[in-house]
């Protein structure tokens, strides 16, 4: 069936839609175009002076697609279609989870993103902050969107009482952007990241590959991060012996890690899991 003669079969129809102007309050609508402009949106939402309005379609997966006001939009989908509308002459950029998002005014509140992500109060909100600490914004907080560049949003979820649960973004992006499989494990409300099938020098231990353990403490990314584990245990090839300050066990999680004594200065702010990874690499590469 054509487009025109689904459209005709909805002619007797009304369509539900919401509104919202902030991204907190929502209320329902209805038109009966099951295509109509975006002057026609905003019409039935009760405007009159729509060219000094902006509207924006908020999609499935969360992100805002702008809509012109001589702009169709197709309503024939299932349940209400939702958009915000925004009195302004420009609107403002930003990305929440590498999601492409538009806002109509220069303030946004932590309410409203945590809407816009679909997200509960588990997860907390954070402004990255390029070179410095995340922000956490809390639901009452504004963030101005109006500064240069595109503001960039992530959530986290929550730290409860049983230790760590998620890890900053910075980290999270290193270990996708390298292609290492990870999982957050915790002990006795101690949190650790174990990075999967670690791969060692070629040829040097007698194990191919190793999950590397990395304890985080309490405060991290601030505070300090020191020692690295492996398992399975691993021999230096050429020896049979495991490598120096490589032969304590540590208990975590059930298992006995063998615990890499490898310690140097802590910078709160710039050293992070790449810091570990890099340490760790540089400690398979030199032992002996």
């Amino acid at each position: 069936m054509s487009d025109s003669n689904n459209a005709a079969g909805s002619a007797n129809k009304s369509f539900r839609i919401r509104f919202t102007t902030d991204g907190i309050a929502y209320r329902d609508a209805s038109i009966e175009d099951p295509i109509p402009v975006g002057s026609q949106l905003l019409m039935a939402a009760g405007i009159r002076d729509v060219e000094n309005y902006n509207l924006f379609a908020i999609l499935p997966n969360g992100e805002f697609e702008d809509i012109r006001l001589d702009e169709t939009f197709d309503l024939r989908g299932k349940g209400a279609e939702t958009f915000a509308y925004f009195e302004s002459d420009r609107s403002f950029n930003f990305t929440i989870e590498n999601r492409q998002m538009s806002w109509g005014k220069n303030l946004i509140s932590g309410k409203a993103l945590r809407n816009l992500a679909g997200v509960d109060a588990r997860y907390s909100i954070y402004l990255e902050v390029r070179g410095g600490h995340d922000r956490l914004i809390e639901d009452h907080d504004l963030v101005d969107l109006a500064g240069k560049g595109i503001e960039r949003f992530i959530t986290v979820i929550s730290e409860t009482t049983e230790g760590l649960e998620a890890l900053p973004s910075a980290d999270r992006r290193f270990l996708e952007a390298h292609g290492l499989t990870y999982e957050i494990v915790n002990d006795g409300g101690v949190g650790a990241v174990v990075i999967k099938d670690f791969t060692l020098p070629p040829g040097k231990f007698d194990h191919d590959k190793v999950d590397v353990m990395i304890q985080l403490p309490a405060g991290y990314p601030d505070a300090s991060v020191d020692m690295f584990y492996t398992m399975p245990w691993i021999r230096l090839k050429a020896t049979n012996t495991y490598a120096a300050c490589a032969d304590v066990p540590q208990l975590f999680a059930g298992a006995n890690w063998q615990r890499w004594s490898r310690h140097a200065d802590w910078r709160p702010g710039i050293d992070g899991i790449r810091t570990m990874v890099t340490r760790a690499q540089a400690a398979f590469e030199k032992a002996k």
